[in-house]
């Protein structure tokens, strides 16, 4: 595991939404750490406490909920150069309501955000990179998921899917997919089959 190679990655992500300066990251870098995350294992559990969010170097993860019969529904996926963590609870202080589970063997930087919060009121590159972020990511795809899971059919969902996630597809089971477009395996069986004919 090459240290500066996982960090210089990390580095390139944050440049490609707003430039940073040296200073902002030789200071940012410090309230990172790494750590590998073996396929199965959870990245957080509910009700953990924690204070990160993390970077995905490598590797491959999901986030979901359990309802009131321990039925699994996945919210989001998180590959390389994506970021994830539990904002709403980190924010509120309040508890964890999903899990982030390694689909894949990971490795990951975890970002303190405690200290990570300090340095957005001190830097405005930091700032300008974690606004542009928010936009794009807990923003508009946010929007769209939203929009997609209350106006649209399965059917719909899934065209959508294989759109947005076509670079992970071979990565996911038919469980996950399934499970993040809100329908059974076997509902998701039946769609495709109608697909390919």
């Amino acid at each position: 595991m090459n240290e500066n190679e996982i960090l210089n990655k990390l580095q390139q992500t944050i440049n490609s939404y707003y430039p940073i300066s040296d200073t902002t990251w030789n200071e940012f870098k410090n309230i990172c750490t790494i750590r590998e995350i073996k396929k199965g294992d959870f990245a957080f559990d509910l009700y953990s406490k924690i204070d990160e969010i993390s970077f995905v170097y490598k590797g491959l993860f999901r986030t979901f909920s359990l309802n009131e019969k321990g039925e699994e529904f996945t919210k989001n996926f998180f590959w390389e150069t994506r970021f994830y963590g539990p904002m709403v609870s980190l924010l509120t202080n309040s508890e964890i309501t999903s899990c982030v589970q390694a689909i894949e063997n990971s490795i990951v930087v975890d970002i303190n955000h405690t200290k990570y919060r300090k340095l957005l009121y001190k830097y405005e590159d930091l700032k300008m990179y974690h606004i542009l972020y928010l936009e794009k990511h807990w923003i508009m795809q946010k929007d769209d998921n939203t929009y997609s899971l209350v106006l649209e059919d399965a059917k719909k969902r899934y065209d959508r899917f294989l759109k947005d996630f076509e670079h992970i597809i071979p990565r996911l089971s038919q469980y996950h997919i399934a499970s993040y477009l809100g329908i059974s395996a076997t509902h998701l069986s039946r769609i495709r089959k109608t697909l390919n004919n």
